[in-house]
């Protein structure tokens, strides 16, 4: 009887729902997976290829895909598949710091424009809408035309070009947060600004920050790429995506492989960070739920 009783009690009631746990989706998984190949090839370029991507071949200019050179080779007699592959660090390594930088500036300004209101808000907002006054790409052109071309300045161009971006959504979402009662309550027993910043109101708003980095990774990818393919942005010899579309669009007719391996690695990389993006979105919304 009594172990009777004790089942009753501890067993889960037949009507009573399993806990459905929230899980990326088939996209963002392929994103992720794309994501790791192409992460991977930046850490660990041997595995993908042995070629020197500085090592010129003149005999062997605009040679199409063989088993010599898999995706061919560029005006110069470069292996393109070594090209690429060590081209990716330089653009994952612009994109990661290009976009943390950003994050830290306008996270930190959006905070204090949301939190504190007034002067602040005025200051700091005004000061978003004259840099979203200028197109993105004129900004950061001319912003690496003071500077000078390079990856630094590119660097420089794409975090003053995106912190606005993340400074206007989290100003809108302290705004939201700074009148509920936890703020009101954490004020009562003695905590001070910078810890209701820091340990109340941030993780409260980290998840639209978290998705707008990951698709602000894609936007990046494809200014760096942009800014290199005008010229402003990588230098030769250094592998780099943009400078090998760019030299391939002048062999569209003779060796069209180049410009097309080029721009679907790029379109893979975006494509990869935006499937993730809108994973992690879907992952972190209260109101998903998987079916």
């Amino acid at each position: 009887m009594d172990s009777l009783t004790h089942a009753s009690v501890t067993s889960r009631p037949a009507n009573r729902p399993r806990a459905k746990r929230r899980r990326l989706t088939l996209s963002a998984r392929a994103g992720a997976s794309l994501l790791a190949v192409i992460v991977l090839a930046a850490v660990a370029p041997v595995l993908f290829t042995r070629a020197n991507p500085e090592q010129v071949d003149i005999v062997a200019r605009l040679a199409p895909p063989s088993r010599g050179h898999p995706l061919g080779t560029d005006n110069i007699g470069r292996d393109l598949l070594a090209r690429l592959v060590y081209g990716s660090r330089v653009s994952l390594l612009v994109a990661l710091i290009s976009v943390g930088g950003a994050v830290l500036i306008g996270v930190t300004l959006g905070l204090l424009a949301g939190y504190y209101g007034r002067w602040a808000e005025a200051g700091i907002m005004r000061g978003v809408d004259v840099f979203l006054a200028f197109p993105a790409i004129l900004l950061a052109l001319a912003l690496i035309a003071v500077l000078g071309a390079g990856v630094p300045s590119v660097i420089i161009a794409l975090v003053l070009v995106f912190w606005t971006q993340y400074a206007r959504v989290v100003h809108g979402a302290t705004l939201a947060e700074r009148e509920k009662d936890y703020v009101e309550a954490a004020r009562a027993i003695g905590a001070g600004d910078g810890r209701i910043l820091v340990r109340h109101i941030l993780p409260n708003i980290i998840s639209p920050i978290i998705i707008l980095a990951t698709l602000g990774m894609g936007t990046a990818v494809v200014a760096e790429s942009t800014l290199s393919f005008l010229g402003m942005g990588v230098q030769p010899p250094t592998p780099s995506w943009g400078w090998t579309l760019a030299f391939g669009t002048r062999y569209l007719r003779d060796a069209p492989h180049i410009a097309t391996f080029s721009g679907l690695v790029i379109m893979a990389t975006v494509l990869g960070f935006n499937l993730l993006g809108d994973g992690i979105r879907d992952l972190l919304d209260p109101k998903f739920r998987v079916q």
